[in-house]
């Protein structure tokens, strides 16, 4: 709880709407607080490193010792490396971001673009040995629920297990629509996998339109790194902002001409529908939940094998259309946004506790 993205805002959700504390590593009260959490009762189990591969590891292994001993009646783990917590709290439901993305899916995308080339062949161990946990953990698991069916498809190819799928809350009434601004808006964790240099790339090539982007990073090598990288490729008409606070956020939203999502095959992605709540398109790469979520012409553009050169023209595509009709994807964008409420997400959370 020291970088807070979309999987750290379902749990902080989880815990506020169902009343329970949050058993944790690392917590930053002010980023909570910021975010819009400042009640959720937060328990540290203990400190873990900022940097990879110890801090996944330290994870790991205190979630692994965590025994609360019958103290609460239902366990929910979320998040990867905290699954290990299984082990001694049941009864328990896993609520799954994705099965750990470097040591399956995106093993060799980790292994070939973020590990030095001397440590490959450690990290390869590396890897072995934490699927081989990964595995005889996910066992003591008692209930899988995950994100989106682009994880459901994970869990069944990585680890052999049946998940019912339940989206991440979005609460759409605090989002709204102001006007149709004169910036786009990208909020990310700022990792290479989210592919903001594309972003940042095309808008160089498109001087006169303004790009925010909002992204969360924490102090590991690998965030400052390219968060770095980042900085010294901006041109003057790309913003990079960071932990801006929920009002600040939700006033971003209200007010830019819409919004760009780029991850990599992304789990299912939140901060899209935060857009469509505030009524605005979304252009997203054809890929992961991004497909589950935005629907081409209603509620904005997808962009299959997307590049530089195609997101510029999809841009460029949905200016010309908000210059005709400033408003045409905001009933489509909202409406569908709602499916996605708190409300319903907690509904369906206590269906499957209660069962």
């Amino acid at each position: 709880m020291d970088n807070i993205g979309g999987a750290e805002i379902v749990g902080l959700t989880l815990a506020r709407e169902l009343k329970a504390p949050i058993y944790t590593t690392n917590i930053d009260y002010e980023k909570i607080r910021k975010m819009g959490f400042p009640d959720v009762k937060l328990i540290s189990i203990g400190k873990i490193p900022l940097n990879a591969p110890f801090r996944q590891q330290l994870a790991l292994w205190k979630f692994r010792r965590l025994d609360l001993k019958n103290k609460y009646d239902f366990y929910i783990i979320d998040g990867d490396w905290a699954m290990s917590g299984a082990v001694n709290n049941h009864p328990n439901l896993w609520y799954v971001h994705s099965p750990i993305r470097e040591i399956w899916d995106a093993y060799k995308y980790t292994r070939n673009n973020m590990v030095p080339a001397p440590l490959r062949g450690i990290f390869d161990l590396w890897v072995k040995c934490n699927r081989y946990l990964n595995k005889k953990y996910t066992e003591k698991v008692d209930k899988l629920v995950c994100n989106s069916n682009n994880t459901k498809n994970r869990l069944k190819k990585f680890l052999n297990k049946e998940a019912k799928v339940i989206n991440p809350p979005i609460e759409t009434s605090k989002f709204h629509y102001r006007k149709n601004g004169n910036f786009w808006l990208s909020v990310n964790r700022l990792l290479p996998p989210k592919r903001v240099e594309m972003q940042i790339n095309a808008f160089r090539k498109m001087p006169h339109e303004k790009l925010v982007i909002v992204g969360s990073y924490e102090q590991s090598r690998n965030f400052l790194k390219y968060t770095a990288y980042l900085k010294s490729i901006k041109p003057r008409n790309v913003e990079i902002t960071s932990w801006v606070d929920s009002k600040e956020l939700i006033e971003l939203y209200a007010n830019c001409k819409g919004f760009i999502a780029t991850a990599m095959d992304e789990d299912f992605g939140m901060t899209p529908i935060e857009a469509m709540a505030s009524g605005k398109p979304v252009i997203a790469c054809n890929e992961g939940g991004y497909k589950e979520t935005v629907i081409n012409n209603i509620t904005g553009k997808l962009i299959g094998g997307i590049t530089e050169e195609k997101l510029i023209k999809a841009v460029k595509e949905m200016n010309k259309e908000l210059e005709k009709q400033p408003e045409k994807y905001k009933k489509g964008c909202i409406k569908r946004a709602k499916e996605f409420d708190t409300k319903v997400f907690i509904k369906k959370m206590k269906g499957e506790i209660e069962r």
